[in-house]
């Protein structure tokens, strides 16, 4: 296997990056968790992953265009930059989650019984427009949620999150050799 040092930037420097925001993430979690602020009932567009890869990502591609590629960055390389990032970041926090999750039940526990108040208090108009089978089976899913569920969730939302972000700023930060 050949040296880091050899493998091209738009490969170890997102994997840089991605392990550094894979332990920050998890930090983040466990320090939400234990100032009682669960991390699965925050709303996606209020997530600390938001903030979390905008930063990571920004400063992953200005490294790559800035000191690698001459001030150059394409939106391909930004998109792949990102995508490396996102997936090493994601194996990581998930992966740490499940062995949590796993060691402290407390963490499960907590999450099902906030979300079942949180579905419960749920008016029967908002029922109704759901459906009540679809109601009763949410809440006959939630009861069964363990810590594979939730790493495989933070999983998921970690690239929904990071698509949206990943092609905005892609195309903020890319530069396009200049024609003469």
């Amino acid at each position: 296997m050949p040296s880091v040092s050899k493998w091209s930037p738009l490969v170890w420097v997102p994997i840089r990056y991605g392990l550094v925001s894979g332990v920050v993430g998890f930090i983040l979690l466990l320090i939400l968790y234990y100032t009682n602020h669960h991390p699965f009932l925050i709303p996606v567009f209020v997530d600390y992953r938001i903030a979390l890869l905008a930063i990571v990502f920004i400063f992953a591609l200005k490294e790559l265009r800035d000191y690698y590629y001459q001030g150059v960055l394409h939106f391909w390389q930004g998109m792949l930059g990102t995508f490396l990032i996102t997936l090493i970041f994601a194996v990581i926090a998930s992966t740490a989650l499940y062995f949590f999750a796993t060691y402290n039940q407390e963490f499960v526990e907590s999450y099902i019984s906030l979300s079942l108040k949180q579905v419960q208090a749920f008016s029967d108009d908002d029922i109704n427009q759901l459906g009540r089978e679809v109601y009763d089976a949410g809440i006959a899913s939630l009861k069964q949620a363990d810590a594979y569920f939730l790493a495989t969730r933070y999983f998921v939302q970690s690239f929904i999150i990071s698509f949206f972000l990943s092609i905005i700023i892609s195309v903020i930060l890319r530069r396009q050799p200049k024609l003469d």
